[in-house]
């Protein structure tokens, strides 16, 4: 079943936030277990941003979680963000286009 986890956060600095991404897509090529990742911003407040992140399972997500690249981009992140980043762990239990 799939597993998504949303990360909720605020920054002012979002061109730092997409550059450290970018870095983690190039250092975790072959190895993350993402399936997808939809980065969105809210209209009303440009410094809301909501990440979406889609993974084969939970068990998929923690490797992912665990790996070293992982864990140096989240410290990246809370340095960029104005307040701690919010993470919702969500299993999808229904699916329709």
């Amino acid at each position: 079943m799939t597993f998504v986890q949303l990360i909720e956060y605020e920054t002012d600095r979002g061109e730092e936030m997409d550059r450290a991404m970018d870095d983690w897509m190039r250092a975790t090529e072959g190895k993350r277990t993402m399936s997808r990742e939809i980065h969105t911003q809210d209209r009303g407040d440009s410094r809301h941003y909501v990440d979406i992140v889609e993974f084969p399972s939970y068990e998929q997500a923690m490797v992912n979680n665990d790996l070293p690249e992982t864990k140096r981009t989240a410290e990246r992140f809370r340095e960029l963000c104005s307040n701690e980043p919010r993470f919702v762990n969500l299993e999808v239990v229904g699916d329709r286009s």
